[in-house]
């Protein structure tokens, strides 16, 4: 990579201009355009708070031509947008760069300030033709130094309650205002804003933003995230107000002994609702002003009584204050606020998708098993919200009960998605589980008391539900099905992968993996949205792939990489959740989400700077991981997590240390640590030999106990010596056909298998487990009434949830094998692609889209006799190695014609390379 000179910058990109091949030419006949700028992985960020920002943007060919790279580029940076629109720079000039890269190039022009707004964009010469500029884009710096917060933490003043059984008594939410006048016409205005643990804003009454749930849950003592907006047009010349309601979420959560043991209070930083703000505002002359929360912001008690992130609200709509938020409003007998004591993080720009709102739909059923209990059937299993439309008597007090089930009875049934199994009294006492002031059955539940008004609305503020049934009481009458209302959140992450297919059952599987994953993601991805709510690392580790083959979870990941080293323990270790909450004995694979999360996102996203920042952290949790088990063998931990056979750590968890292994000899590679990476080479030599030795019967082929996970895994990781592979892999196809083609795997042999089945050439024997319609399986949760995944294979009415994601694998089984579209091993940022598409019989077409960071991927197919027809598309500036499954290359067209590249016949078919464009290939079988 090399730049040419300024000079030559400015008589390139001129109308007359040299291509990066030297050839004269004019800018009316571009051959690719340049769309979708994105700057640290969002469109037109406000608030980021990286000096050095990376950018990124997608190449679509302007034609439908083939082989299509972008040869070099050009970014510039300016201070305005009329700047830019003359083709300068006064930030930053890239100078015209010899290079096909298009991700993730960082900033390094002008330094940058806080609030300081920034206008960009690049041109990119092909291979062929001419150069092409983008359209415009923006980003906008938060604010990068603690001492450009004004604004200082405040709260109510109230002491937290003495006793554990005081947390349970209402406790309104406080509602803050703070009253002001503007002099002068505005020009721009933002307000820096978050709240703990929730908050939720308004500027002259209007609600700021689309947010809910804000902020996202980190370890608050490590980093607090905040939130930029632009208010310029909510202010107004004159009397304006401020306005903020502040929930308990993960900040001041209640004493609950979830699983009759952890309190999250122990291990969380916790204290009073607090919320710190401060709005800039640039007037039309130049002059600046600053507004900061302080002790002159006024604040009351609201509505709002009870808030809990897991036992839900009670609202008493009579206590509302009309117009608090407005500047005309008296707050005569409002205190002050009081200065928050500091026990926060760093204040941190969000900069992983808002949780928002996604969809919302009517309850399809109505009934009555009880006379005045009102059951009302939202269709599917979802996490949200539940809105009611009511007209009630002055005092009327509604309660609501949430569950995934009814009883046969008609009944509800919430004992699924009742929070941390807290279901009873503790042996000979008559206090809760839960501990002290706990309810003895820690169901979800709202209650909305009436102030007597026509058409009132009611919508949970500051917590969540996981649910299917609502059960209603209080109500004279049941409410019409237009009035109940579900609420579907989650984080608001971007489709990116889509798959449909000839048989009904893989897409209803598709639809419900979709809805359980984002009934699991909120913030921090869950093991379920009602029981624990917590962020699990096995469940990641089984689902990761899964979620980023049908979301862009590239922001969302990253996030979730920094809450594992945020909540590592004292000396490095890494924890079972994250954030940590007291849960640590899962061990090994739960802890592996953070280095096999860094990998992914180098691989699916090309970022290297999550790579370049926690190295050190994985680093310190292998070194103690390899300390811990001197004999190079994990001897405890979880394993195969609600599987069907016996899943011994050892001879489960052990090949997934050596994968850690080599993967952190491939991220210390990739920062050229050779000696680390030599480290790491040789301890995944020794736990291989180590395991080789005790767990692997080379003459059989059996891996431990013989179970179908313990085969998977060797194969999957690669522990197993190649001299053994074709015995273990016949070993796991006769477990599966004495088990009549039913798995028996957990939370991770079910990932394992699909893949090596696919991987080695047994795809039909994948799409036999797959579309299982007996137990277990998923065509039996679905016959069984499931619209989301289970936490078991069997069915139950009590114990286990029933919208649980870490059987979701097959979805990305699906796209990546059945689809066939996959990163390569050694990608960066999908640079390169392997299409593989498997064709198993009793599978007429298949058609899968994967919308990458450079750009979409399509990979359909369809049978008609012995005719298969492969239409691949590949995005500029890659390539793909295409597998079609044929015998030979004449069997093959391209196009129409014989296929007429270079190609290999392997063991799954013939393999050749493609570059980017459009193309439809023939296999015809005789």
């Amino acid at each position: 990579m090399y730049k040419i000179s300024f000079f030559a910058v400015v008589i390139v990109c001129t109308l007359l201009s040299v291509t990066a091949h030297g050839h004269t030419v004019t800018s009316l006949k571009p051959t690719m355009k340049v769309n979708n700028l994105r700057c640290e992985y969002r469109k037109e960020p406000l608030g980021i708070d990286s000096v050095h920002p990376r950018f990124s943007w997608i190449i679509q060919s302007a034609v439908n031509a083939k082989d299509q790279y972008q040869t070099a580029y050009r970014i510039i940076v300016a201070s305005s947008s009329s700047i830019l629109a003359k083709n300068r720079g006064d930030l930053w000039d890239s100078g015209v760069v010899r290079s096909s890269k298009q991700n993730n190039i960082a900033y390094s022009g002008s330094a940058l300030k806080s609030g300081q707004q920034c206008y960009w964009k690049v041109c990119i010469w092909p291979d062929e033709g001419d150069a092409e500029w983008s359209k415009p884009a923006m980003f906008e710096i938060g604010l990068l130094h603690p001492s450009d917060w004004v604004g200082k933490w405040i709260s109510n003043g109230k002491k937290l309650p003495e006793t554990d059984a005081d947390f349970y008594k209402d406790d309104p939410a406080p509602m803050f205002r703070k009253k002001f006048a503007l002099p002068k016409p505005i020009k721009k205005a933002r307000l820096y804003i978050t709240g703990l643990g929730y908050y939720e804003a308004s500027i002259n009454g209007s609600r700021i933003g689309d947010h809910v749930l804000d902020p996202g849950w980190t370890r608050f003592e490590k980093r607090t995230l905040y939130c930029t907006y632009d208010v310029t047009n909510n202010l107004q010349k004159g009397e304006n107000c401020i306005g903020a309601i502040l929930g308990n979420g993960w900040y001041n959560p209640s004493p609950l002994r979830l699983f009759g043991t952890f309190n999250l209070r122990d291990y969380l930083a916790v204290g009073r609702p607090r919320m710190i703000a401060q709005l800039h505002i640039e007037y039309k002359d130049g002059t600046t002003d600053i507004i900061g929360s302080d002790e002159t912001w006024k604040v009351s008690e609201g509505p709002l009584l009870r808030n809990s992130i897991y036992l839900g609200e009670v609202y008493d709509a009579r206590k509302e204050q009309t117009g608090w938020d407005k500047p005309g409003f008296d707050d005569k007998k409002w205190r002050n606020a009081t200065l928050a004591q500091d026990n926060t993080g760093p204040l941190v720009v969000q900069s992983q998708p808002p949780i928002r709102v996604r969809s919302q739909w009517n309850a399809i059923k109505q009934t009555e098993p009880i006379p005045k209990v009102y059951i009302y059937d939202l269709g599917v299993n979802f996490a949200g919200w539940v809105s009611l439309s009511l007209n009630l008597t002055k005092g009327t007090v509604v309660k609501l009960r949430y569950g995934e089930l009814v009883n046969a009875d008609g009944t509800l049934n919430p004992m699924t998605s009742v929070a941390g199994q807290i279901k009873g009294l503790r042996q000979g006492t008559s206090e809760s589980i839960g501990g002290p002031g706990a309810p003895s059955i820690a169901w979800q539940s709202d209650t909305y008391i009436a102030k007597g008004e026509q058409n009132e609305t009611y919508t949970p503020r500051f917590t969540f539900h996981g649910c299917r049934y609502i059960e209603i009481t209080g109500l004279v009458a049941p409410l019409p099905l237009k009035s109940v209302t579900a609420i579907a959140l989650s984080s608001d992450v971007e489709e990116a992968g889509t798959f449909e297919c000839s048989n009904p059952l893989l897409n209803n599987i598709q639809e419900v993996c979709r809805r359980t994953f984002l009934s699991n993601i909120f913030s921090v991805q869950s093991d379920c949205p009602h029981r624990e709510r917590l962020g699990y690392g096995g469940d990641i580790v089984a689902t990761s792939e899964a979620l980023m083959s049908n979301f862009d979870m590239a922001g969302f990941y990253a996030k979730t990489v920094r809450d594992w080293s945020d909540s590592a323990l004292p000396g490095g270790m890494f924890t079972d959740t994250a954030p940590y909450m007291g849960i640590q004995y899962c061990g090994v694979v739960w802890a592996m989400a953070h280095p096999l999360l860094i990998d992914q996102l180098y691989r699916y996203y090309g970022d290297r700077a999550i790579g370049d920042d926690e190295y050190e952290a994985a680093k310190r949790w292998m070194s103690l991981v390899e300390k811990q088990y001197p004999d190079r063998i994990v001897t405890e931990g979880l394993s195969d997590h609600e599987g069907l056979a016996p899943a011994p750590a050892p001879e489960m968890v052990t090949p997934l240390y050596y994968q850690g292994a080599k993967m952190m000899e491939v991220a210390a590679r990739r920062l050229s640590k050779m000696e680390d990476a030599a480290h790491f080479s040789s301890l995944a030599q020794k736990i291989r030999e180590a395991y080789v030795a005790k767990f692997v019967d080379q003459s059989t082929g059996k891996v431990g106990p013989g179970t179908q996970t313990s085969q998977a895994i060797g194969l999957y990781t690669g522990i197993v010596p190649d001299t053994v592979r074709a015995k273990c892999l016949s070993f796991l196809l006769r477990d599966i056909e004495e088990h009549k083609g039913h798995l028996t795997t957990g939370i991770l042999g079910t990932k394992f298998m699909l893949d090596v089945l696919s991987r080695e050439g047994h795809a039909d024997v994948a799409y036999e487990i797959a579309t299982q319609p007996s137990f277990p399986g998923w065509g039996w949760m679905l016959m069984s009434g499931a619209t989301t995944l289970w936490e078991h294979w069997e069915f139950s009415d009590n114990t286990f949830s029933h919208n649980h994601p870490m059987f979701g694998s097959i979805s990305q089984w699906m796209m990546q094998w059945l689809g066939g579209i996959q990163p390569e091993p050694d990608a960066e940022g999908y640079d390169r692609i392997c299409i593989r598409p498997q064709t198993p019989e009793g599978l007429d077409w298949v058609k899968t889209s994967y919308k990458s960071i450079r750009g979409e991927i399509v990979s359909n197919w369809k049978r008609k006799g012995n005719t298969l027809t492969f239409e691949i598309f590949v995005p500029v500036n890659t390539t793909a190695r295409v597998c079609l499954p044929a015998r030979s290359v004449d069997e093959i067209t391209e196009d129409g014609k014989k296929l007429s590249r270079s190609a290999n016949l392997t063991g799954a078919g013939i393999e050749f390379k493609i570059g980017s464009g459009r193309y439809t290939f023939t296999v015809k079988s005789k």
